[in-house]
């Protein structure tokens, strides 16, 4: 396998800069994630480094080698497209056994079927060697993508949103033995995903794209604890973190923050607090999860006050939406949770786990009591 670095990677398409001045390095063997909405720039960064786009500026180099001017069947880079890139005059045997008879990495046919083999019992497709593309679902087609990547032996596997054509459960299974796979053959993989969960339960480290530039750089315990801004700290979790302006006060020689409106003040944790004291900071942006709201449908002395806006279930658990001072936060609350639309809603935060943002830049300042909760990243749970 390789490391691979980029080195102030520009790509452009017209006026529009879909990488600007991209710089990382991923190591040899590491399962390196690129997360970002829709139009970050997250298939054209993978594209630059498979050789399918050159970039207008920035290096790409592969185990030290620069290979800016290498075509791409040179770069010894196995990859996988969202859009399958099958054969359609090949059966499923044929499609995965391609790879392994093309001149530059021919392998005799033994060889190949025991490839073949391997991979198609991974995907669960051993059943359908004799069937053609057009025979196939869409997610048995993905399959196949990801089986004909998987059977060389190349210097980095690149995967373009593998699992976005899977069902839910057949998601979460490839989920794993993609995992498997990394650990099994060593080997250095870049994989593109939109998903939280895929990023956090694959990843060894995440990078977040946004406009075609890096935001934050680092593992998943990282990005969902100490997001470097609001815009990261919203890609990480279901339901998506609460964030809401705040004011810092003094309280009985200890800091709080008021919000909502209210007069109930939200205390701020020691270590917290020593770090807002010392910078110039009075008003603040104030993260909380979901699993961080405790929530009353009778009144407690000194909980916030709000009403409910919304109460949606989804399976094992329900998100209920609460209206406190004009500002919508979302809770994680039991699954057998009843409420109707306007019922009063008293909510307790638990700032113990709250992260402070700087309200004019949005940028992270301090997460309460961050050391204790970075070693608890959800990194493979299904909740955020």
């Amino acid at each position: 396998m390789a490391s691979i670095a980029l080195e102030n990677i520009t790509k452009a398409f017209g006026k529009i800069n879909a990488l600007d001045d991209v710089s990382l390095e991923v190591k040899d063997n590491e399962f390196f994630v690129l997360f970002g909405p829709a139009g970050a720039g997250k298939t054209t960064l993978l594209k630059t480094i498979a050789g399918v786009e050159f970039p207008q500026k920035g290096l790409v180099k592969i185990d030290g080698e620069i290979v800016n001017h290498k075509e791409p069947m040179h770069r010894n880079i196995s990859m996988v497209f969202e859009s399958y890139a099958l054969y359609p005059h090949m059966t499923v045997y044929d499609n995965i056994a391609s790879p392994m008879r093309s001149k530059l990495y021919k392998k005799d046919e033994a060889h190949i079927r025991r490839q073949v083999e391997r991979v198609t019992k991974m995907m669960q497709i051993d059943h359908l060697w004799e069937r053609r593309p057009s025979q196939l679902s869409n997610g048995q087609r993905q399959r196949v993508a990801i089986g004909r990547c998987l059977v060389r032996e190349p210097n980095a596997f690149l995967m373009d949103e593998p699992l976005a054509h899977l069902d839910a459960k057949l998601r979460h299974h490839m989920r794993g033995e993609l995992k498997e796979m990394q650990s099994s053959f060593d080997t250095t993989t870049i994989y593109v995903t939109h998903d939280y969960m895929e990023a956090m339960s694959l990843a060894d480290r995440i990078a977040v794209l946004n406009l075609g530039k890096i935001e934050q750089l680092g593992t998943p315990m990282e990005m969902y604890y100490t997001p470097n801004n609001e815009f990261v700290a919203r890609l990480f979790g279901e339901p998506e973190i609460n964030i809401f302006d705040g004011e810092l006060t003094e309280r009985s020689g200890e800091l709080a923050v008021r919000a909502f409106g209210q007069a109930a003040l939200l205390p701020v944790a020691p270590d917290a607090a020593k770090v807002l004291r010392g910078g110039e900071h009075r008003k603040v942006r104030v993260g909380i999860r979901g699993n961080d709201i405790s929530f009353s449908f009778d009144e407690v002395p000194g909980w916030l006050r709000g009403s409910v806006y919304v109460n949606e279930p989804i399976g094992n658990k329900v998100i209920l939406v609460a209206d406190v001072g004009g500002v919508r936060l979302s809770l994680v609350v039991p699954n057998d949770t009843r409420a109707k639309i306007d019922q009063p809603v008293f909510l307790s935060l638990n700032m113990q786990h709250a992260i402070f943002f700087c309200a004019e830049k949005g940028t992270y300042i301090v997460r309460s009591n961050a050391a204790q909760h970075v070693s608890d990243a959800p990194g493979t749970k299904e909740e955020g």
